[in-house]
């Protein structure tokens, strides 16, 4: 190249002359879901550019606008089960294609107790689909339900027994290898022998510890929150039918400010004054809505075999006959929202902040979680309905990845 081709191409990169504009912008409208009022949201490229308010009007239909939800326990949906055989990149594809029609921008695909084996052959199809530039920037992370829990019936819920085991640290490094260091939080029981030291370990590496599916003593509760554990998983969930009424696994995490709770919210999985009880114990700045979906979720009710299990889909849940305990959710994160406001008469804001910007700081997920300058463009457009969430329009990096109409 001659000197003065270089002189010009220098002239051309530093002036600008030359410039390439490579991100375009666009503008997204709504009802801001903080203060009801509305607002335009300018996207550029992935990112949130600016938000303004908007001098129009409040038409009839209130289309709200939000950060799109977060569900960091989802087992499967729309006949799709990540613990299940043959999983593969176009299942997981088609799982979050689906779960961006009900509001889901992030969720972490979870695997329950299983064949050591088949786990790991599983997380490293989850891996490899976290790589795909279309549905990756959807799954920020897994969630490892087991095999480090309670055998005991009940405690176990659906679980299979003979894969349950106590905590190995050598055992989950070599998972979370398989996973490519994708596990960010783990399910287990306290009680279990090598529980402690276990936890410690997990916190050292980064990974959240939640307290779930055990019959763990207050003083285990203590020693594990201690260790470093900072969620409860299902709370109310994963327990016997029959517990001590003073000496069971809830006091001690409901009285514990340093948990924070999980809990499913689908109007079957807890009672009303469960989910009272629970909020006006924890509020909503400890608490996060999941939905625990299983793979069943969206699928004709009736019998399936799933994983050595007889289960049961109802139209509103998944039953584990055998066991005589529920086995998982049938409803999206999206049900779970509009169910907790009407329980709890919470407002839209706290409910959005349950379901989305309590994860995003529990996972230090930085960029996603609220709307804001600077934030990844993960946002929900959708109509309330009698405290039902409707979804209009859902975008993910930017990108618009649904549209009801």
């Amino acid at each position: 190249m001659k000197i003065t081709s270089i002189i010009l191409l220098i002239i051309f990169v530093f002036t600008g002359i030359g410039k390439i504009e490579t991100t375009k912008s666009m503008k997204v409208e709504g009802i801001s879901y903080l203060d009801n009022k509305p607002v335009t949201l300018t996207i550029k490229g992935d990112r949130i550019s600016t938000i303004t308010q908007s001098l129009k009007k409040n038409t009839e239909t209130k289309i709200f606008m939000a950060p799109g939800l977060i569900d960091v326990q989802i087992n499967g949906y729309m006949g799709v089960d990540f613990s299940g055989p043959g999983l593969t990149v176009e299942d997981i594809r088609k799982a979050t294609k689906a779960l961006w029609k009900v509001g889901v921008t992030s969720y972490f695909p979870t695997i329950i107790t299983s064949d050591i084996n088949r786990i790991k052959e599983n997380f490293a199809v989850l891996a490899a689909a976290r790589k795909d530039p279309e549905i990756g920037p959807s799954i920020p992370g897994f969630h490892l339900e087991g095999p480090y829990i309670s055998p005991v019936a009940g405690f176990r819920g659906a679980h299979l027994e003979k894969y349950i085991k106590n905590p190995d640290w050598e055992e989950f490094q070599e998972i979370q290898k398989a996973a490519e260091n994708g596990i960010v939080i783990i399910t287990m029981a306290p009680e279990l022998e090598g529980a402690i030291p276990f936890i410690k370990k997990c916190t050292e590496s980064g990974v959240v510890v939640s307290l779930g599916h055990h019959n763990g003593s207050a003083i285990q509760v203590k020693n594990a929150v201690d260790a470093g554990a900072k969620m409860a998983t299902h709370l109310g969930n994963g327990c016997a039918n029959e517990i001590n009424r003073h000496h069971n696994p809830l006091w001690p995490q409901l009285s514990d400010d340093r948990i924070t709770t999980s809990i499913i919210t689908d109007g079957f999985h807890l009672t009303r004054e469960e989910v009272r009880s629970f909020y006006k114990v924890k509020g909503p700045n400890k608490t996060i809505l999941v939905s625990d979906a299983l793979d069943l979720a969206g699928l004709p009710p009736g019998e399936y075999i799933r994983g050595e299990r007889k289960l049961l889909l109802t139209p509103n849940v998944v039953k584990l006959p055998k066991e005589n305990v529920l086995a998982g959710a049938a409803s999206p994160i999206s049900k779970c929202l509009g169910v907790m406001m009407e329980y709890t008469q919470c407002s839209l804001p706290e409910a959005i902040q349950m379901a989305s910007t309590n994860p995003a700081e529990m996972f230090s997920m930085e960029t996603l979680g609220k709307l804001e300058k600077g934030k990844r463009a993960d946002l929900i457009l959708f109509t309330m309905d009698k405290n039902e969430m409707v979804i209009q329009k859902t975008y993910v990096s930017g990108k618009l990845v649904y549209s009801r109409n």
